[in-house]
């Protein structure tokens, strides 16, 4: 039986032990995927960030590496925040951004730093190579972080998120032949974003998707209630000038815990940090905090981003339902594909009046976690968030198919391509499953994760 002292998710990256933030670094090296994450190995709140790591076969199963990244030299003494990975001449390299605290505020620097590995496992610095004499004039020194590395052509690029000193987040362009000396490009937006600052940019070439987190964005109706999130770009780059030109744009997740997403250049592959800023931890008394998402696929379709998980499963039950439907999941995946659907309440992770529920009404996809456990809580102040409701917009079509990823701490929901990620803390014990639909026709059916 396992300890409940220890208890973990059975398949979402975790930092084992203390707290982890943003994902860093997702790449493909000697055929293993790779993922680094922000890591405090000595607490359960945020603190000096090290880069943690894991690397796996096949996105599912994870094997936990040493730190890759420590606090300590010129630049980055108090810190090695978020950045990205890239393969070149047969090495990984490591494009990160360093923190010196200083006396704090204005006087804080972040600079971006570079490391390598010919193993992909133990890695040696090269230092700063972008500081603040490359931003140009009028942008923020103590606000320039988390770059995102790819290759165009011949050179390299990577786009980091600043902030004019007068103003909000911008996204700035650089480039590079060598990795080691980078020219400014342009600023990609030319103009604030609606958050107080932009985070953890990440930018597909062939798919024209930029995908960039905010902190402290306004509510637009049901989205962005969440003190940061994360918006999708579907558009065109102009690497001459650094300007880009957006086509489409929405939110990438309607939970409550999604934040930071990055992709596989190799593949089109996401993975997201599924926690948020000023949310308290229930598990702490296990002696971690936070966890990634499960992998996505991704794709755009129609000038929309769409996301499917990333998981293999082996069919256990599988049930034409007619109304009601009764069932136990802790750990798997439920997928229900409906015809003409009109009525929907699922009850998830339940024992006696615990229960998370998704429900729909109004043309809305509705998620309560008011019930759902020990009380998790956030900074929020609107009246949805106090509620521990989130909504997601039901896409108008005569097919509905719904995929639910249930793990140790969470529930993923899929649906039609738009996902709501949320964390809940029920029971252990807490398994019951209860169905209601209503529709031309319905099929159940439930997966173990393999």
């Amino acid at each position: 039986m396992k300890n409940i002292d220890a208890l973990r998710p059975t398949f979402h990256i975790t930092g084992g032990e203390g707290w982890i933030n943003d994902p860093n670094g997702l790449v493909v090296f000697k055929g293993k995927y790779h993922v680094f994450f922000q890591y405090n190995p000595y607490g359960t709140s945020f603190g000096a960030a090290h880069w943690g790591h894991v690397a796996s076969d096949d996105l599912l199963h994870w094997e936990r590496l040493p730190i890759a990244l420590a606090p300590g030299d010129d630049g980055e003494k108090d810190g090695c925040f978020s950045g990205s990975a890239i393969v070149h001449d047969g090495k990984l390299w490591l494009l990160y951004t360093g923190f010196t605290r200083n006396d704090g505020g204005e006087t804080e620097r972040q600079v971006q730093c570079l490391a390598e590995s010919s193993d992909g496992v133990r890695f040696k610095k090269r230092g700063v190579v972008i500081d603040s004499a490359q931003l140009p004039e009028g942008y923020a020194a103590n606000d320039f972080r988390d770059p995102k590395v790819w290759r165009h052509g011949d050179k390299f690029m990577c786009v980091t998120a600043a902030r004019k000193t007068d103003g909000r987040g911008r996204l700035l362009l650089y480039s590079s032949r060598d990795l080691l000396s980078w020219k400014f490009v342009g600023d990609m937006f030319g103009e604030d974003c609606r958050g107080a600052m932009t985070e953890c940019p990440d930018y597909r070439d062939g798919e024209g998707l930029l995908l960039m987190s905010e902190v402290s964005p306004p509510p637009e109706g049901n989205a962005h209630l969440n003190v940061s999130t994360t918006r999708w770009y579907v558009g065109k780059l102009d690497y001459t000038s650094g300007k880009f030109d957006a086509t489409s744009a929405g939110i990438c997740d309607y939970g409550f815990d999604f934040y930071a997403p990055q992709s596989f250049a190799e593949r089109p592959v996401i993975i997201a940090w599924m926690n948020m800023w000023g949310r308290s931890n229930p598990s702490d008394k296990y002696g971690f905090a936070g966890m990634m998402t499960v992998p996505r696929r991704i794709e755009i379709v129609d000038g929309e981003l769409i996301q499917s998980p990333v998981i293999s499963v082996r069919e256990v039950v599988r049930k034409r339902v007619n109304g009601e439907l009764k069932d136990n999941v802790k750990i798997g995946a439920v997928n229900i594909v409906a015809k003409n659907l009109s009525e929907f309440r699922l009850q998830m992770r339940k024992k006696g009046d615990i229960c998370t529920e998704l429900s729909l009404a109004d043309g809305e996809w509705i998620f309560d976690r008011s019930s759902s456990g020990e009380p998790i809580v956030g900074d929020e102040k609107d009246a949805d968030s106090l509620a521990g409701i989130r909504r997601m917009p039901k896409r108008r079509s005569v097919n509905t198919d719904i995929t639910i990823v249930f793990d140790e701490f969470s529930i993923e929901i899929f649906i039609d391509g738009k996902s709501l990620s949320s964390v809940v803390y029920p029971p252990t014990d807490a398994d019951e499953l209860a169905l209601s639909v209503k529709a031309d026709a319905c099929e159940y059916t439930r997966s173990e994760i393999v």
